[in-house]
Order: structure tokens, then C-alpha cells, then sequence
């Protein structure tokens, strides 16, 4: 997969997240789970664009690692959404679709970032 593919992917989760925030009924819970959801899964496609403008392989590195960090921490923010909301099919359905790609994309960037330590001679 080319940088730009995984940007898109990164920019369209973030997007997804954006209208299901909208759409969520206006409790206090997902008032402030819907703030950190939008925050956690803007952050990969901007650490992104960081890792791929790395000076260098560690760094690169570092930045994939923040990036999948970021995709578990809005899993979390889904997971008590998901709680706190009602029921609704479509709210569901909609959470479902993101929780899929989140799972994705972390498993795409683990291993990114077991390539590139293999590519650096590091063994974990």
C-alpha cells in the first residue's frame, strides 16, 4: 500500500468519526467522548504525514507507533460511545463500520512498524 492510499484511509477515518460525532445524541457522555473521539482519530493522519517526512528510520518509526496508538485510543472512545448511546440500528451500524477500520489500520501499522525494525536491525 503507497503513502497516499494509507493518508486517505487515515483522512476518511477521521472524517467518519467527525459524522458520527454529529449524529450522536447530545448527553453529557457523548458530549466528551465525542470530543476526544474526534481528537484521537485526527491525530494518525497528521503523525502520518510526520513519519513519512522523517529525518530518519527511528523517527519514522516512533511516528507509526504514535499512529497506532491513536487508532487503539479511539477504539476506546467507540467502545464507550457504544455504551452510552441508545441502541439505534443505524448508530450501530455506523460504529461497527469504523471499528472495523480502526482494526485495520492498526494491524497495518503494526506491521509497518515491524518492517521497519527488521529494516533496522532491531529485534523485539
Amino acid at each position: 500500500m503507497n503513502s497516499e492510499i494509507l493518508y486517505n484511509r487515515l483522512l476518511k477515518f477521521a472524517e467518519n468519526c467527525q459524522k458520527l460525532v454529529l449524529v450522536l445524541p447530545k448527553t453529557s457522555y457523548n458530549i466528551e467522548y465525542g470530543k476526544q473521539l474526534i481528537r484521537s482519530s485526527a491525530s494518525p493522519g497528521a503523525n502520518y504525514i510526520e513519519a513519512i517526512e522523517a529525518g530518519s528510520k527511528k523517527e519514522f518509526t516512533y511516528r507509526l507507533r504514535i499512529c497506532r496508538k491513536e487508532v487503539k485510543e479511539s477504539i476506546h472512545w467507540l467502545r464507550l460511545i457504544d455504551s452510552a448511546s441508545s441502541n439505534s440500528i443505524g448508530l450501530s451500524k455506523q460504529l461497527n463500520e469504523i471499528s472495523r477500520e480502526a482494526t485495520e489500520l492498526i494491524k497495518i501499522f503494526s506491521s509497518s512498524i515491524i518492517t521497519s525494525e527488521r529494516n533496522q536491525g532491531i529485534n523485539k
